[in-house]
Protein backbone atom coordinates (compact mmCIF):
# COMPACT_ATOMS: atom_id res chain seq x y z
CA UNK A 1 0.00 0.00 0.00
CA UNK A 2 2.95 2.40 0.60
CA UNK A 3 4.59 1.63 -2.52
CA UNK A 4 1.33 1.97 -4.39
CA UNK A 5 1.08 5.93 -2.85
CA UNK A 6 4.93 6.17 -3.31
CA UNK A 7 4.36 5.24 -6.92
CA UNK A 8 0.85 7.81 -7.33
CA UNK A 9 3.14 10.96 -5.83
CA UNK A 10 5.84 10.35 -8.15
CA UNK A 11 3.07 9.88 -11.39
CA UNK A 12 1.62 13.13 -10.17
CA UNK A 13 5.07 15.29 -9.96
CA UNK A 14 5.83 13.84 -13.85
CA UNK A 15 3.00 14.79 -14.91
CA UNK A 16 3.00 18.48 -13.25
CA UNK A 17 6.82 19.02 -14.47
CA UNK A 18 6.10 18.04 -18.00
CA UNK A 19 3.12 20.98 -18.31
CA UNK A 20 5.87 23.21 -16.76
CA UNK A 21 8.31 22.12 -19.13
CA UNK A 22 5.88 22.39 -22.23
CA UNK A 23 5.74 26.38 -21.84
CA UNK A 24 8.45 28.01 -23.38
CA UNK A 25 11.06 30.26 -21.10
CA UNK A 26 10.47 33.30 -22.13
CA UNK A 27 6.66 33.30 -22.32
CA UNK A 28 5.91 35.50 -19.34
CA UNK A 29 2.49 34.78 -17.36
CA UNK A 30 0.20 37.48 -18.22
CA UNK A 31 -2.88 37.90 -15.73
CA UNK A 32 -6.18 38.65 -16.48
CA UNK A 33 -6.39 42.17 -14.78
CA UNK A 34 -3.15 42.86 -17.09
CA UNK A 35 -4.57 41.66 -20.30
CA UNK A 36 -5.53 44.69 -23.08
CA UNK A 37 -8.89 45.91 -22.28
CA UNK A 38 -9.17 48.60 -25.37
CA UNK A 39 -7.90 48.69 -28.83
CA UNK A 40 -4.27 49.94 -29.33
CA UNK A 41 -4.80 53.06 -31.51
CA UNK A 42 -2.10 54.43 -33.41
CA UNK A 43 -2.49 58.51 -33.05
CA UNK A 44 -2.81 57.73 -29.15
CA UNK A 45 -1.46 56.64 -26.26
CA UNK A 46 -3.62 54.31 -24.54
CA UNK A 47 -3.08 54.04 -20.40
CA UNK A 48 -5.35 51.13 -18.63
CA UNK A 49 -5.85 51.90 -15.28
CA UNK A 50 -6.05 49.07 -12.67
CA UNK A 51 -7.94 50.23 -10.14
CA UNK A 52 -7.10 49.80 -6.15
CA UNK A 53 -9.55 47.48 -4.10
CA UNK A 54 -12.72 48.81 -3.23
CA UNK A 55 -13.35 50.81 -6.60
CA UNK A 56 -17.00 50.62 -7.44
CA UNK A 57 -17.61 49.96 -11.23
CA UNK A 58 -19.45 53.03 -11.75
CA UNK A 59 -16.40 55.08 -10.44
CA UNK A 60 -16.04 58.43 -12.15
CA UNK A 61 -12.28 58.25 -12.79
CA UNK A 62 -10.34 60.69 -14.08
CA UNK A 63 -6.03 61.63 -14.78
CA UNK A 64 -4.58 64.52 -13.92
CA UNK A 65 -1.03 65.43 -13.63
CA UNK A 66 1.26 68.63 -14.73
CA UNK A 67 0.78 67.45 -18.78
CA UNK A 68 -3.08 69.05 -18.13
CA UNK A 69 -2.78 71.24 -15.57
CA UNK A 70 -3.66 69.40 -12.47
CA UNK A 71 -6.31 70.04 -10.09
CA UNK A 72 -7.64 71.76 -12.78
CA UNK A 73 -8.69 68.63 -15.04
CA UNK A 74 -10.78 67.42 -12.25
CA UNK A 75 -14.40 66.47 -13.45
CA UNK A 76 -13.97 67.49 -17.09
CA UNK A 77 -14.34 64.95 -19.54
CA UNK A 78 -11.76 65.61 -21.78
CA UNK A 79 -9.90 63.29 -19.00
CA UNK A 80 -12.64 60.81 -17.70
CA UNK A 81 -11.42 56.92 -17.68
CA UNK A 82 -13.63 54.88 -19.81
CA UNK A 83 -14.46 51.87 -17.82
CA UNK A 84 -13.34 48.31 -19.40
CA UNK A 85 -16.54 46.67 -20.62
CA UNK A 86 -14.43 43.30 -19.85
CA UNK A 87 -13.00 43.68 -16.78
CA UNK A 88 -14.68 45.40 -13.55
CA UNK A 89 -11.42 46.70 -12.36
CA UNK A 90 -9.87 48.15 -15.33
CA UNK A 91 -10.17 51.64 -16.90
CA UNK A 92 -9.03 53.14 -19.88
CA UNK A 93 -7.92 56.57 -21.72
CA UNK A 94 -6.47 57.40 -25.29
CA UNK A 95 -4.36 60.40 -25.08
CA UNK A 96 -3.02 63.50 -27.48
CA UNK A 97 0.34 64.69 -27.22
CA UNK A 98 -1.02 67.57 -28.77
CA UNK A 99 -3.39 68.39 -26.10
CA UNK A 100 -0.44 68.48 -23.58
CA UNK A 101 -0.18 71.96 -21.60
CA UNK A 102 3.33 74.08 -21.55
CA UNK A 103 5.14 70.78 -22.92
CA UNK A 104 4.70 69.12 -20.66
CA UNK A 105 4.84 65.07 -20.59
CA UNK A 106 3.38 62.13 -18.91
CA UNK A 107 7.48 62.12 -17.14
CA UNK A 108 6.51 65.08 -15.57
CA UNK A 109 4.35 63.12 -12.91
CA UNK A 110 0.57 61.51 -13.76
CA UNK A 111 -1.81 59.90 -11.06
CA UNK A 112 -5.63 59.50 -10.82
CA UNK A 113 -8.86 61.10 -9.26
CA UNK A 114 -12.37 59.15 -7.96
CA UNK A 115 -14.64 61.49 -7.86
CA UNK A 116 -16.38 59.76 -4.71
CA UNK A 117 -12.74 58.31 -3.40
CA UNK A 118 -10.09 60.84 -3.62
CA UNK A 119 -6.82 61.20 -5.22
CA UNK A 120 -4.61 57.98 -5.81
CA UNK A 121 -2.33 57.53 -3.37
CA UNK A 122 0.60 54.87 -2.51
CA UNK A 123 0.67 52.23 0.26
CA UNK A 124 3.14 54.50 2.43
CA UNK A 125 0.30 57.42 2.21
CA UNK A 126 2.01 59.48 -0.61
CA UNK A 127 -0.32 60.66 -3.13
CA UNK A 128 1.08 58.69 -5.95
CA UNK A 129 3.11 60.11 -8.68
CA UNK A 130 3.35 57.69 -11.88
CA UNK A 131 6.61 59.02 -14.25
CA UNK A 132 5.76 56.21 -17.28
CA UNK A 133 6.12 58.20 -20.54
CA UNK A 134 4.77 56.17 -23.32
CA UNK A 135 4.88 57.07 -27.05
CA UNK A 136 1.89 56.85 -29.60
CA UNK A 137 0.54 53.41 -30.67
CA UNK A 138 1.33 52.40 -27.54
CA UNK A 139 -0.85 50.44 -24.55
CA UNK A 140 0.37 50.94 -21.05
CA UNK A 141 -0.88 49.30 -17.71
CA UNK A 142 -1.06 51.60 -14.77
CA UNK A 143 -1.45 49.64 -11.26
CA UNK A 144 -3.25 51.75 -8.75
CA UNK A 145 -2.69 51.43 -5.18
CA UNK A 146 -5.05 53.03 -2.66
CA UNK A 147 -7.61 56.02 -2.76
CA UNK A 148 -7.40 58.87 -0.75
CA UNK A 149 -10.43 57.21 0.76
CA UNK A 150 -8.06 54.11 2.20
CA UNK A 151 -7.07 56.93 4.96
CA UNK A 152 -10.36 57.97 5.95
CA UNK A 153 -10.96 54.79 7.45
CA UNK A 154 -8.89 54.56 10.35
CA UNK A 155 -6.20 52.05 8.26
CA UNK A 156 -3.83 54.76 7.70
CA UNK A 157 -2.09 57.96 8.52
CA UNK A 158 -4.79 60.97 9.34
CA UNK A 159 -4.86 63.93 6.29
CA UNK A 160 -2.20 66.44 6.89
CA UNK A 161 -3.81 69.97 6.05
CA UNK A 162 -2.01 73.07 4.99
CA UNK A 163 -3.75 75.63 6.92
CA UNK A 164 -7.09 76.27 8.02
CA UNK A 165 -9.81 74.04 5.55
CA UNK A 166 -13.36 74.62 3.58
CA UNK A 167 -15.08 71.25 3.53
CA UNK A 168 -18.08 71.30 1.80
CA UNK A 169 -21.07 68.61 1.43
CA UNK A 170 -21.50 69.00 -2.79
CA UNK A 171 -25.07 68.62 -3.54
CA UNK A 172 -25.14 70.96 -6.97
CA UNK A 173 -25.12 68.10 -9.19
CA UNK A 174 -22.51 70.16 -11.36
CA UNK A 175 -19.70 68.25 -12.88
CA UNK A 176 -17.27 69.94 -11.28
CA UNK A 177 -16.74 72.36 -8.97
CA UNK A 178 -14.23 75.16 -8.34
CA UNK A 179 -13.69 77.71 -5.58
CA UNK A 180 -12.74 81.14 -6.28
CA UNK A 181 -11.85 83.66 -3.68
CA UNK A 182 -10.86 87.28 -3.61
CA UNK A 183 -10.36 89.97 -0.85
CA UNK A 184 -7.67 90.31 1.34
CA UNK A 185 -5.68 88.24 -1.25
CA UNK A 186 -6.34 86.53 -4.49
CA UNK A 187 -5.42 83.70 -3.05
CA UNK A 188 -6.73 80.71 -5.30
CA UNK A 189 -5.54 81.97 -8.53
CA UNK A 190 -7.56 83.95 -11.18
CA UNK A 191 -11.15 82.73 -12.28
CA UNK A 192 -12.39 80.08 -11.96
CA UNK A 193 -10.31 79.33 -8.52
CA UNK A 194 -8.97 75.73 -7.51
CA UNK A 195 -10.45 72.49 -7.93
CA UNK A 196 -11.04 70.50 -4.79
CA UNK A 197 -7.95 69.59 -2.80
CA UNK A 198 -9.45 66.55 -2.24
CA UNK A 199 -12.31 64.73 -0.34
CA UNK A 200 -12.48 63.69 3.31
CA UNK A 201 -14.97 61.57 5.50
CA UNK A 202 -15.61 63.07 8.87
CA UNK A 203 -18.18 61.34 11.07
CA UNK A 204 -19.50 59.04 8.35
CA UNK A 205 -20.38 61.94 6.49
CA UNK A 206 -17.89 62.84 2.84
CA UNK A 207 -17.23 66.21 2.06
CA UNK A 208 -14.85 67.96 -0.26
CA UNK A 209 -12.01 70.14 0.54
CA UNK A 210 -9.96 72.82 0.37
CA UNK A 211 -7.05 73.73 2.32
CA UNK A 212 -6.84 76.96 2.62
CA UNK A 213 -2.73 77.53 2.95
CA UNK A 214 -0.90 78.72 5.48
CA UNK A 215 0.07 81.68 4.57
CA UNK A 216 -3.84 83.00 3.92
CA UNK A 217 -4.61 82.45 7.77
CA UNK A 218 -6.32 85.54 9.47
CA UNK A 219 -7.58 86.97 6.12
CA UNK A 220 -11.08 88.37 5.81
CA UNK A 221 -11.69 86.48 1.88
CA UNK A 222 -15.04 85.97 -0.20
CA UNK A 223 -15.68 82.57 -1.34
CA UNK A 224 -17.22 81.91 -4.80
CA UNK A 225 -18.06 78.74 -5.85
CA UNK A 226 -18.75 77.56 -9.38
CA UNK A 227 -18.49 75.20 -11.93
CA UNK A 228 -15.50 75.33 -13.13
CA UNK A 229 -15.72 78.48 -15.37
CA UNK A 230 -18.22 76.95 -16.71
CA UNK A 231 -20.94 79.91 -16.25
CA UNK A 232 -22.70 79.29 -13.33
CA UNK A 233 -21.36 80.93 -9.85
CA UNK A 234 -22.94 81.04 -6.23
CA UNK A 235 -23.04 84.63 -4.86
CA UNK A 236 -20.02 85.50 -2.35
CA UNK A 237 -19.78 83.68 1.36
CA UNK A 238 -17.77 86.18 3.50
CA UNK A 239 -14.68 84.19 5.35
CA UNK A 240 -12.55 84.93 8.14
CA UNK A 241 -9.93 82.17 7.90
CA UNK A 242 -9.16 81.75 11.22
CA UNK A 243 -10.71 78.60 11.65
CA UNK A 244 -12.43 75.35 9.83
CA UNK A 245 -15.49 75.96 7.83
CA UNK A 246 -18.15 73.50 6.91
CA UNK A 247 -20.78 73.97 4.43
CA UNK A 248 -23.45 72.24 2.08
CA UNK A 249 -23.31 74.08 -1.37
CA UNK A 250 -26.68 73.26 -3.29
CA UNK A 251 -27.10 74.73 -7.24
CA UNK A 252 -28.77 78.09 -5.45
CA UNK A 253 -26.89 78.53 -2.52
CA UNK A 254 -24.02 77.95 0.25
CA UNK A 255 -25.52 76.89 4.09
CA UNK A 256 -22.94 76.92 7.11
CA UNK A 257 -23.32 73.66 8.72
CA UNK A 258 -21.48 71.67 11.91
CA UNK A 259 -19.73 68.71 11.54
CA UNK A 260 -21.91 66.77 13.76
CA UNK A 261 -21.00 62.79 15.14
CA UNK A 262 -22.48 59.98 13.42
CA UNK A 263 -25.92 58.67 14.51
CA UNK A 264 -27.76 55.25 14.98
CA UNK A 265 -30.41 55.43 12.90
CA UNK A 266 -32.29 58.51 12.99
CA UNK A 267 -32.09 60.83 16.12
CA UNK A 268 -34.20 62.78 18.58
CA UNK A 269 -32.79 66.58 18.92
CA UNK A 270 -34.14 67.73 22.14
CA UNK A 271 -33.60 71.98 22.68
CA UNK A 272 -33.98 72.09 26.54
CA UNK A 273 -35.34 75.35 27.75
CA UNK A 274 -36.59 74.24 30.76
CA UNK A 275 -35.26 74.02 34.29
CA UNK A 276 -34.51 70.29 34.22
CA UNK A 277 -30.68 69.09 33.55
CA UNK A 278 -31.31 65.13 33.97
CA UNK A 279 -33.07 63.75 30.72
CA UNK A 280 -34.16 60.70 29.64
CA UNK A 281 -36.45 59.18 26.46
CA UNK A 282 -38.83 56.40 27.21
CA UNK A 283 -40.86 55.55 23.53
CA UNK A 284 -43.54 52.81 23.45
CA UNK A 285 -45.53 51.86 20.12
CA UNK A 286 -44.49 49.13 18.01
CA UNK A 287 -41.93 48.68 20.79
CA UNK A 288 -40.81 49.72 24.31
CA UNK A 289 -37.76 50.78 21.94
CA UNK A 290 -35.60 52.17 24.76
CA UNK A 291 -36.50 49.65 27.92
CA UNK A 292 -38.86 50.60 30.63
CA UNK A 293 -39.50 53.81 32.05
CA UNK A 294 -38.51 56.25 32.45
CA UNK A 295 -36.14 54.96 29.19
CA UNK A 296 -32.25 55.64 27.89
CA UNK A 297 -29.92 58.37 28.86
CA UNK A 298 -29.25 61.11 26.03
CA UNK A 299 -26.15 60.22 23.89
CA UNK A 300 -24.86 63.11 23.33
CA UNK A 301 -24.80 67.20 22.81
CA UNK A 302 -24.61 68.96 19.35
CA UNK A 303 -24.77 71.95 18.01
CA UNK A 304 -26.27 73.41 15.03
CA UNK A 305 -27.32 76.53 13.44
CA UNK A 306 -25.47 78.09 16.64
CA UNK A 307 -28.01 76.06 19.22
CA UNK A 308 -26.84 73.42 21.56
CA UNK A 309 -29.48 70.46 21.51
CA UNK A 310 -29.03 67.00 23.67
CA UNK A 311 -29.52 64.22 21.56
CA UNK A 312 -30.55 60.66 21.62
CA UNK A 313 -29.83 58.00 18.25
CA UNK A 314 -32.97 56.10 18.02
CA UNK A 315 -31.06 53.21 16.82
CA UNK A 316 -31.10 51.78 13.11
CA UNK A 317 -32.61 48.99 14.30
CA UNK A 318 -36.07 51.14 15.05
CA UNK A 319 -36.48 52.79 11.51
CA UNK A 320 -39.81 52.66 10.53
CA UNK A 321 -41.12 51.83 13.69
CA UNK A 322 -43.91 53.54 15.02
CA UNK A 323 -43.14 55.22 18.38
CA UNK A 324 -44.33 57.42 21.25
CA UNK A 325 -41.39 59.60 22.59
CA UNK A 326 -41.37 60.76 25.78
CA UNK A 327 -38.85 63.02 26.87
CA UNK A 328 -38.62 62.96 30.85
CA UNK A 329 -36.38 64.20 33.58
CA UNK A 330 -35.09 61.06 34.86
CA UNK A 331 -38.10 59.75 36.44
CA UNK A 332 -38.16 62.69 38.45
CA UNK A 333 -41.45 63.93 38.07
CA UNK A 334 -41.52 65.69 34.88
CA UNK A 335 -42.48 64.89 31.24
CA UNK A 336 -43.56 65.70 27.73
CA UNK A 337 -46.02 64.11 26.11
CA UNK A 338 -48.96 64.74 23.12
CA UNK A 339 -50.00 63.62 20.74
CA UNK A 340 -48.07 64.69 18.37
CA UNK A 341 -44.79 63.19 19.35
CA UNK A 342 -46.08 60.10 17.61
CA UNK A 343 -43.46 59.39 14.96
CA UNK A 344 -43.00 56.60 12.16
CA UNK A 345 -38.89 56.80 12.59
CA UNK A 346 -37.59 57.65 9.34
CA UNK A 347 -36.28 60.73 10.09
CA UNK A 348 -34.55 63.08 12.44
CA UNK A 349 -36.88 64.96 14.41
CA UNK A 350 -36.23 68.03 16.58
CA UNK A 351 -38.21 69.28 19.74
CA UNK A 352 -38.00 72.15 21.84
CA UNK A 353 -38.85 71.14 25.45
CA UNK A 354 -39.70 74.35 28.22
CA UNK A 355 -41.27 74.68 31.99
CA UNK A 356 -45.02 73.72 31.16
CA UNK A 357 -44.29 72.76 27.70
CA UNK A 358 -43.08 71.44 24.29
CA UNK A 359 -43.20 72.23 20.58
CA UNK A 360 -42.01 70.63 17.49
CA UNK A 361 -39.52 72.19 15.58
CA UNK A 362 -37.43 71.86 12.65
CA UNK A 363 -33.41 71.94 12.39
CA UNK A 364 -33.53 75.70 10.96
CA UNK A 365 -35.56 76.96 14.26
CA UNK A 366 -33.43 79.84 15.38
CA UNK A 367 -35.48 80.48 18.55
CA UNK A 368 -37.88 82.96 19.84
Amino acid sequence: MKTRNIYSLIVVLLAALTVMTSCSKDEDIVFDHERQQFETRADRILLEFIAPYGTAVDEEIYIMGAFNGDSASMGKEEWKLMKAPGSDIKWGIYLDPSTFVSGKTLANGFRFYSATQGTEFTVKGEMANHTDNPGLGTFTNVWGERWESYYWSGDGPEIEHDGYVVYVIDETGWNAITLYQWGDAEAFGGWPGMAPTGTQTINGQQYKYWDMGEANTGRSQHLIFNNAGEGIQLADFDYVINHDLYLRVTANGVEEITAGPKHDGFALFVLNESSQTDLALYAWGDAEAFGGWPGMAPTGTQTINGLEYTYFDLGEANTNLNLHLIPNNNNNGVQWEGDDLFFTIDHDIYVRIFDGGYEVISKDYQGG
